[in-house]
């Protein structure tokens, strides 16, 4: 008989809103992570307080921001009308509390529900708030969200404004670690959406005059582009446009100040509205992806009490502009109908560069046509897919699972070399969400090539199909696409030739931030009671020192080497991936050319200046060694 399970009042447990955060902080923040991503939780509270000091500035209150970030604590201090000294407490420690819920006082703010400073002091070691209001100011501090001093209101010659500093709750961000180069393209981004915001971080100026364009122009060198990249500002919608010689579509929305990372309806408004605008404007009904194709855009628009997917922010869901306005839809489609049509009437030679970037996406796409049947009919006969994926069950591109949100958010997809080692990933992984494809010896090196050669290798044909890449990431089956290539010379070129596989076909992919490298173990140090998996020869030295006796140590030469038992620490809860990520400033075909080109003579350079320096190194630490040993005993002891 199965034991039966009481259900009585005692079940039934209240949490107050400290306790609720903590306990769930991805409702929240998102995912949590330790800052080595874009998107770990760190940011998100970072992104919280800012976002508070940006609708100020909107409002027209305070024209800088001045935020700093020094041992992993953070202070945010802004110059707009300060917190009302009396509400201090109460606004950064009661749930559904502040200002924004008045639309008179912040009609198109970021944040509408009163959660995310709030989230900001629960999952912090210490916050603390300060007001300044009219030459005076209020103070209060906490400790993991519990209210530890409140002080009295007191005189300053401070100017207005709100000032808040925080240190992330270290036993819930483990191991964190903000990285500059995150934080400053979150804070430029703040810059381009507020032209004439002046933003100092760590002593350097973030100020930008020409708000998107200036966004272009920074993310993608205007050399590299096909022309001057289109302006076109409206009231509550601004719009920049450009093609360049990529693969695949790129785009950067705002809702509000918010960079929407997954896009929503704004977006898909204005993928539309491109196509339907050109197709009136050249007067033939050009197919979407030929438009598409290579473009880099970016919108902006702002919404009345903006409905989002998730509490992170990252996907607008809002039909309509506000109550009383027309749908999002409408509302883009019209201005760009309108504004962009005006410019291309206006400017022929932009208007006839557009038109030979649509005209050459369609002649390479009936290019490849037959070849693409070819293959894809090959593959379907062959069942190679299948043969090569061991597929999981919940996926990233599965609208249905909306429930699932977490689930699909961790749908991985390993790519691995070879049977064995594919094979010990296979029985150690998760099969609802984890999967992983086999590659069969090395990939072909794809720098320079066309889009044909996609489909006239299998490898990369078969590839590009399992993670349903083909038509851009919309339907993209995994959230997370690991290289998992075996630590030595053999694997690091395969990870090479992948990486150069999807920087040039798919750029898109990475800077989206869906590829990564797993990291996996080099050594294994153990004695009967204990044993430790190094990553590197200083993890191996100090799980060394901390076994008695003369260890066993093993270094591990291949995935295949590593049990199924053993790989399930190494793709569980404490994966180690390291997110490959793509800089504002780097030039993809000048980058690919240096590392994958033939007979470059500035890499041969590269290699051999530093082949001296470590030759440099190897000498002078052998003389120091031989040095050492003419010494008495005495004298190096001590």
């Amino acid at each position: 008989m199965s034991q039966q399970v009481t259900y009585t009042e005692d079940n039934i447990k209240h949490l107050d809103w400290r306790e609720h955060i903590r306990m769930r902080p991805g409702m929240y923040i998102g995912k949590l992570g330790d800052g080595s991503s874009s998107d770990d939780g760190i940011y998100v509270l970072l992104k919280e307080v800012i976002d508070n000091s940006i609708d100020e500035y909107t409002m027209g209150y305070g024209n800088k921001i001045d935020i700093s970030i020094k041992d992993g604590v953070v202070r945010v201090r802004d110059y707009g009308r300060g917190i009302p000294l009396g509400k201090v407490v109460e606004c950064v420690s009661q749930m559904n509390t502040g200002g924004k819920y008045d639309s008179k006082a912040f009609k198109k703010s970021v944040g509408l529900n009163g959660v995310g400073t709030k989230a900001v002091n629960a999952l912090s070691t210490w916050f603390r708030v300060s007001a300044v209001r009219e030459g005076r100011i209020k103070v209060a501090e906490f400790e993991l969200g519990n209210l530890k001093k409140e002080h009295r209101v007191a005189k300053t010659d401070e100017p207005n404004g709100t000032i808040v500093e925080f240190q992330p709750d270290d036993t819930i961000f483990k191991n964190y670690r903000f990285r500059n180069e995150f934080v400053e393209n979150q804070l430029w981004n703040y810059a381009y959406l507020n032209a004439g915001l002046k933003i100092r971080f760590n002593g350097a100026v973030l100020q930008s005059k020409h708000g998107l364009l200036d966004l272009l122009n920074k993310k993608h060198n205007p050399e590299q582009t096909l022309y001057p990249a289109i302006h076109l500002v409206g009231e509550d919608i601004e719009v920049a446009i450009t093609h360049g010689t990529h693969y695949g579509e790129q785009y950067y929305s705002f809702v509000n100040g918010q960079y929407t990372t997954q896009g929503g309806t704004h977006l898909n408004a204005f993928r539309e509205a491109l196509v339907k605008t050109l197709r009136d404007f050249y007067k033939k009904d050009y197919d979407a992806r030929d438009i598409r194709a290579s473009i880099i855009a970016a919108i902006s628009i702002r919404v009345e009490e903006p409905v989002f997917e998730s509490q992170t922010k990252t996907k607008l869901g809002s039909q309509d502009i506000g109550p009383d306005g027309p749908s999002v839809r409408v509302f883009v489609n019209d201005f760009l109908k309108r504004e962009l049509d005006n410019f291309l009437h206006k400017n022929e030679e932009t208007a006839k560069a557009i038109q030979k970037r649509i005209v050459q996406s369609e002649r390479e796409r009936k290019e490849i046509a037959g070849i693409k049947k070819l293959a894809n009919e090959r593959a379907r006969k062959a069942n190679l897919v299948n043969k090569k994926l061991r597929d999981c069950r919940i996926h990233y591109s599965d609208k249905r699972r909306k429930t699932d949100a977490d689930l699909r958010n961790a749908s991985t997809i390993f790519i691995t070399e070879g049977d064995s080692a594919s094979g010990s990933i296979t029985k150690a992984r998760d099969v609802q969400t984890q999967a992983v494809f086999s590659l069969r010896g090395k990939p072909l090196n794809c720098f320079g090539m066309t889009r044909k050669i996609v489909y006239q290798n299998e490898e990369l044909n078969l590839l590009q199909h399992a993670l349903q890449i083909e038509n851009g990431l919309d339907d993209l089956r995994y959230n997370r696409v690991v290289i998992a290539t075996d630590a030595d010379v053999d694997g690091m070129h395969i990870r090479l030739l992948l990486l150069t596989f999807f920087l040039q076909f798919f750029p898109d992919l990475v800077r989206n931030g869906h590829l990564y490298i797993l990291q996996t173990p080099l050594f294994r140090v153990r004695d009967k009671q204990k044993t430790f998996y190094c990553y590197d020869e200083k993890e191996k030295q100090e799980a060394i020192e901390k076994l008695r006796g003369k260890p066993e140590i093993t270094r591990f030469k291949g995935l295949g080497e590593i049990s199924p038992g053993e790989f399930k620490d190494f793709i569980g809860e404490g994966m180690r991936l390291e997110q490959v990520i793509l800089h504002d400033d780097t030039e993809l075909d000048q980058l690919l050319r240096y590392y994958m080109g033939k007979n470059s003579m500035e890499r041969q350079e590269f290699i051999i200046d530093n082949l001296r320096v470590e030759l440099d190194v190897v000498k002078e630490n052998a003389n120091g060694k031989e040095k050492e040993a003419e010494k008495p005993a005495a004298e190096v002891a001590g």
